[in-house]
């Protein structure tokens, strides 16, 4: 007699290292698809975001706004977020969705963490953000694009590395620096100049808000630091002391300096 039949006991469900595949197990599983209509929809969307490594591992950074349309329809939205411990994961493209997918695999990580008792390695971190932006496939085909950067030091290299992804799912590895978003080319030109090895957190932060100063002159969507309400961008450093974000004080002394040079 199979499973499910009365008086038979339902087979017990074995907790997996993947979350969505425990939810999948409970019929619970995060369904990314949307009504035909959606071509009607004009959601907010994030951008720009960049990283690259510095002389202590990774520096990750993102500017604040977010725009539908031809509106601003967030000021200060936070694209930037931890994913554990030792790594961080940036967001670009339709904000609600994007941090819904972060929220998940923050979940995802820490569920394989609680259940094997050490950490998913960097590499594997990397594939499974992969596979969880192709999973979204579906709704990106209806204009819903998510494009998220991914970082973190890597414990058993001694070194920071980064990664780059595209609406497909597919994963690269950068070597020194990427960027993504609609102003993400202005970033990358800007960080490309200014990059070199051996760089210190505070020549890194340097560089970092630079770079969205210059991408916010060339491009509407991109936000640059607002010194009036006290507005600056994300910027977290992921080294082997772990996942940190740096104080507000310390980001805003680098938009002023930032903005000046730029005058």
């Amino acid at each position: 007699m199979s499973p499910g039949l009365p008086g038979v006991p339902e087979a017990p469900i074995v907790p997996t290292e993947s979350f969505t595949a425990l939810l999948r197990a409970r019929g619970m599983e995060p369904r990314w698809t949307l009504p035909a209509d959606t071509s009607l929809v004009d959601p907010p969307e994030g951008t720009t975001v960049l990283a690259f490594r510095y002389t202590d591992g990774v520096l990750m950074a993102g500017d604040r706004r977010a725009t539908a349309g031809n509106v601003i329809a967030h000021h200060s939205l936070q694209k930037v977020f931890p994913a554990d411990a030792f790594s961080a994961v940036a967001i670009s493209g339709t904000a609600g969705i994007a941090i819904e997918l972060v929220r998940l695999f923050q979940t995802e990580l820490e569920h394989y963490e609680k259940l094997e008792g050490s950490r998913l390695s960097l590499e594997g971190k990397a594939n499974h953000l992969a596979a969880m932006v192709r999973a979204h496939l579906p709704m990106a085909f209806q204009g819903l694009v998510v494009v998220p950067l991914f970082c973190g030091y890597d414990e058993s290299t001694g070194q920071g590395r980064l990664y780059s992804f595209d609406v497909v799912g597919g994963r690269y590895e950068e070597t020194e620096y990427a960027a993504t978003g609609s102003g993400g080319r202005e970033a990358k030109a800007y960080v490309r100049t200014a990059f070199r090895e051996g760089l210190s957190e505070a020549e890194a932060l340097q560089v970092a808000v630079g770079a969205l100063v210059a991408a916010a002159e060339e491009d509407s969507a991109t936000g640059g630091p607002d010194l009036q309400r006290g507005i600056y961008p994300n910027v977290v450093v992921v080294s082997a002391a772990g996942y940190r974000e740096l104080p507000e004080e310390q980001v805003a002394d680098a938009a002023r300096r930032a903005m000046g040079a730029q005058r």
